[in-house]
């Protein structure tokens, strides 16, 4: 199985580092999955949720604020300017992580159809790992 490489990096640090099936970008302009061998391109992104599909086919979701990513056939690199990572060993810390995702996408202030997008791909996620 090919992977393709994905890096989430923030001013604070590094939110994640690890090879992958995809990874679903929200882009400026919308959506967008890379898989590997993607056509190279910078892309600006918009508050929203970086959705991981892992090696072993689990999901991983990273909310961020805003930032780009530099996409190549091989590797995805994501700059942003403030990242949560949606994980957690039980669901207090899951709900936990959810409510620090919450307020990061609202900073953005003028976001509510980002807000709506990022609950939903949220809900849909829980509902699938909790199925």
């Amino acid at each position: 199985m090919e992977t393709l490489k994905l890096e989430i990096v923030t001013p604070d640090g590094q939110i994640f580092a690890d090879d992958v099936k995809t990874v679903t970008l929200p882009g400026s302009e919308g959506e967008f999955g890379v898989l590997p061998h993607h056509a190279s391109l910078v892309s600006l992104l918009s508050a929203g949720i970086i959705d991981i599909e892992l090696v072993n086919g689990n999901h991983e979701l990273v909310a961020v604020d805003w930032g780009h990513a530099e996409i190549d056939e091989a590797k995805v690199t994501v700059l942003a300017d403030g990242a949560v990572a949606i994980v957690g060993n039980n669901e207090s810390a899951i709900a936990d992580a959810i409510g620090k995702a919450k307020k990061l996408i609202e900073s953005i202030g003028d976001s509510d159809i980002a807000i709506a997008m990022a609950e939903a791909k949220i809900d849909s996620i829980m509902k699938q790992r909790n199925s």
